[in-house]
C-alpha cells in the first residue's frame, strides 16, 4: 500500500494506491495548527486506509518552506506556525516503519497538472496557485525543477516604492478578504476588483515567463473559480505589456481541482520506484 497526501493549511487529503496509477477516496481531514496533534492525525488516517497492510511508500505535499534535504519544515504559513523547525520526515517515518518523501504542495500540485491535467504535453510547465497565497513552481519533462529550499515566488515585490508589499499582498484571497471585509467570492461575480486582480496577475506572470520561459501556464487556486479572476482577462493584458518575447506560452486553466496534490504524489512515487 502506498499513501499520497495534499498536507494543506487548513484541510489535509490523503489516499492509498496499490499500483501508483489510481487512488482510492481520499479522506479529508481538518490540518490542526499544533504540530503534535497534525502528526497524530495524520498517522491514524494513514493506518486507517492502510487497513493492516504495510505501507510501502508515501509522498506527501505540505504548505511550507523544507530543508535542503525536505525533511524538516524551513518556513510555514500562517496556518501553522507552530510547524516551523519540525522534524516531521523523521516523526512520520517512526510512527509508520515507512520512507516518506516531503515537497512543497504547491510543487506536488504542478506536478499533478503537468502529468494527469492541463499540463499534459507540455515540455516545461509553469503552475501557478492563487489562493489563500500565492505561489509556483516550474515543471520540466514531468520533473519538479530542482532547487534549494523550493519557491515562493508570491513573496516578490513589484515595485520598489511599493512598502515592501508583495504580489501576495496584492492579489491573495486572505489579502482580498482582508481589504474589503468580506470573502472573496462574496465581492459577486461584476466586481471591478476581478479586472483589476487581473492586471496584477499579469505582471507577476510577465516576471515568472522571463525567468522560467515555460511552453504553457496552467493557473489554479479558489481565485480563478467562477467567481474570481478570469484567465482570458489575464491573458488579455499579459499581452498588452508583454515586449520582449516573440510569443507568449499558452495559458490554461488547472483541471484537477482539489485533487492536484494526489495526482502529483502518485507522479513522484513512480518517479522514485
Amino acid at each position: 500500500m502506498y499513501i499520497i497526501a495534499d498536507i494543506g493549511g487548513t484541510k489535509m487529503r490523503i489516499a492509498g494506491s496499490r499500483d501508483l496509477e489510481h487512488f482510492d477516496e481520499p479522506v479529508i481531514i481538518k490540518t490542526p495548527q499544533s504540530y503534535q496533534e497534525g502528526i497524530a492525525a495524520f498517522v491514524e488516517t494513514a493506518k486507517e486506509i492502510a487497513a493492516g497492510e504495510e505501507i510501502t511508500k508515501i509522498a506527501a505535499g505540505v504548505p511550507a518552506l523544507l530543508s535542503r534535504d525536505r525533511r524538516v519544515i524551513a518556513g510555514a504559513g500562517p496556518h501553522i506556525p507552530e510547524w516551523i523547525g519540525k522534524h516531521i520526515a523523521d516523526d512520520i517515518e517512526t510512527a509508520l516503519s515507512t520512507n516518506i518523501y516531503f515537497e512543497n504542495d504547491v510543487a506536488q500540485i504542478g506536478l499533478g497538472e503537468a502529468t494527469a491535467g492541463a499540463g499534459q504535453g507540455a515540455r516545461i510547465m509553469m503552475y501557478i496557485t492563487v489562493s489563500t497565497g500565492v505561489n509556483g513552481v516550474r515543471i520540466v519533462d514531468n520533473k519538479i525543477d530542482p532547487a534549494v529550499f523550493g519557491t515562493e515566488i508570491g513573496h516578490q515585490y513589484l515595485s520598489p516604492s511599493s512598502n515592501d508589499i508583495t504580489w501576495e499582498d496584492l492579489l491573495s484571497g486572505s489579502s482580498i478578504e482582508k481589504r474589503y471585509g468580506k470573502h472573496p467570492r462574496d465581492l459577486g461575480p461584476d466586481s471591478s476588483v476581478w479586472e483589476d486582480l487581473a492586471i496584477i496577475t499579469a505582471f507577476g506572470l510577465h516576471n515568472a515567463i522571463l525567468f522560467w520561459s515555460p511552453d504553457r501556464i496552467v493557473l489554479g487556486g479558489s481565485m480563478f473559480n467562477e467567481i474570481g479572476i478570469s484567465v482570458e482577462r489575464v491573458r488579455f493584458h499579459l499581452e498588452r505589456i508583454t515586449k520582449v518575447l516573440p510569443e507568449l506560452p499558452e495559458i490554461l486553466h488547472s483541471s484537477l481541482g482539489d485533487l492536484g496534490g494526489l495526482h502529483g504524489g502518485l507522479a513522484r512515487l513512480r518517479q522514485l520506484d
